[in-house]
This record gives structure tokens, sequence and C-alpha cells, in this order.
């Protein structure tokens, strides 16, 4: 009996070690693969580039150092562009808010729509899943020059491309948190006679409702940069003052580095804000 449980045990380890012989060899070919694919991708934008990697790296930091030498000689004047370009940051979170909310509120509809157990048709499960996949995969920076080349430059382009990706996003994030929710509430409404809004309103939103809130406020985070990054192709913001006063060059430095800390401490302050929120709601203290 002692020497079949040894052979079994000795059968035990030696196909253990095999097996992990076996993944640490996948490991290696894996990690091969990719730094095969890095250099040849390396050598070959190099190769593509306008001036080569290596031959320029020595002036990498003669631009920051130059924004920099001039933003330390002219440090009174940040205070006074700080508070230029606020109007501008204003618009900026504006556009954020407003994308993320309507994100937040189409995310939530597609997220429910392609839910097993809680899909109100069934059969369309795949469709609304696909849409999102669209959604998340087409950048916004594509969606807003679209959008600017038929309505022309300003915030609207920008906040509708924020929404239309965040849809996408926040309802995938949405689905997995409604795939964990509880289906007894749901049942019992159904069994009570309510309709498909109603048990979704009673018996799964307040179970999945803070998770679906930290997602969005995480989301806002996010967006509030995106926002910014549009501003370089004219849709607004302190992104576009950012451009503007890049192109200027020399001279208008100063300006460039009044916007940089001012976008700075703004992302730091959401961020902090949208922690402890998000905190709050999911420990519920």
């Amino acid at each position: 009996m002692t020497d079949t449980a040894s052979a079994r045990s000795g059968d035990i380890r030696a196909d253990y070690l095999a097996h992990a012989r076996q993944r640490q060899m996948y490991s290696g070919i894996l990690l091969l693969v990719f730094t095969l694919l890095m250099v040849s991708g390396f050598q070959l934008a190099d190769a593509r580039n306008a001036g080569g990697f290596w031959t320029g790296i020595h002036q990498f930091f003669d631009f920051p150092s130059e924004v920099v030498s001039e933003a330390i000689a002219k440090a009174g004047n940040l205070p006074g562009l700080m508070w230029t370009f606020l109007p501008s940051l204003i618009e900026t979170i504006n556009i954020a808010g407003v994308a993320t909310l309507i994100g937040a509120c189409g995310g939530a509809l597609l997220s429910l729509l392609s839910t097993r157990g809680l899909a109100r048709f069934p059969a369309l499960i795949p469709v609304f899943r696909r849409l999102m996949d669209a959604m998340r995969a087409i950048p916004e920076i594509v969606i807003a020059l679209v959008l600017i080349f038929l309505l022309g430059g300003g915030p609207v382009p920008a906040m509708i491309a924020i929404a239309f990706h965040t849809t996408g996003a926040l309802g995938k994030l949405f689905s997995e948190v409604s795939e964990n929710a509880d289906r007894k509430p749901v049942e019992g409404l159904a069994s009570a006679g309510a309709s498909w809004s109603q048990s979704m309103w009673l018996g799964v939103l307040p179970q999945v409702m803070p998770n679906w809130l930290s997602y969005a406020l995480l989301r806002f985070e996010i967006n509030v940069r995106a926002s910014a990054i549009l501003g370089f192709v004219g849709s607004g913001g302190i992104g576009y003052d950012l451009k503007t006063a890049m192109q200027w060059g020399q001279g208008r430095y100063d300006q460039v580095v009044a916007i940089f800390l001012l976008l700075f401490a703004t992302i730091v302050v959401i961020d902090q804000v949208s922690s402890h929120f998000r905190h709050k709601l999911v420990k519920g203290h």
C-alpha cells in the first residue's frame, strides 16, 4: 500500500515537473518571439524615420531644456498665464464631463442588452457586443477628425468622439459587472409581473451601481486627458491653446509650461477626488 502511494506520488511529481518544464519552454519561446518583433519593429521604424534614432538621441533634451529655461526666466508670468488659460481648462473639463455622462448612459443600456441572463433580446446579444467592440476599436482622434471635417472645429466634435468611444469602453466594463449580479431579485420581480425595464431598475441597478459609478469616475479622468489631446486637432479646449503656443515657438514657451502646470494640477486633483469617491462607493465607507 505504501509502495503504491509512493509510486503515485512520484508520478504526480514527475507530471508536475514535466508540465513546469513545458510551461517554461513556451514562456521562453513567447519571450523570444516578442523580443524579435520588438527589435525588427524598431529597426523598421528607425529606417523609415526622417532621421536616425541613435544619431539624434543626443538632442533629446534640447527642446525640453529650452522650454524650461525660458519658463524659469519668465517665472513671474506663470500665475497670470495660468489664470488666462483657466477658461480653456474649464471647457476641456466640460467636454470630458458631458462625454462621460453620455457614454455612461449609453454604456449602461448596451451592457444590460448584452449581458446573458439579463438581456431583453437574447438573440441580439452578439450584435450589441460587436457594436461595443466597434466603438472601442475606433480611436477618438479619428472620429474627431471626421466630425471636424463635417461640423467644423470646436468642442462638439470632441465631445461626440469621446462619448462614442466611452460608450463602448464603459459598456464592456458595465457588462462584466452585470454578469456577476444576483439573478434572484430579477426573477422575483418578473414573477410579480414587472416589465424588463422595471426588473433592471429595481433588481439589477442597486447591485451594480457602486461599481458602475467607480468605472465612470475612472473614465472621467481618462476623458479629461483625451479632451486635452483632441485640442491639437482643432477640437477646442486647453489642448488647442497648447498647440498654438508650441507652434509660435520660442518666446511663447512660458505659456506652454503654464498650460502643462495647469493640466498637471487638474489631473492630480481629479485623480485624488475620484479615487476618494471610488473608494467610498466600492468599500462603503
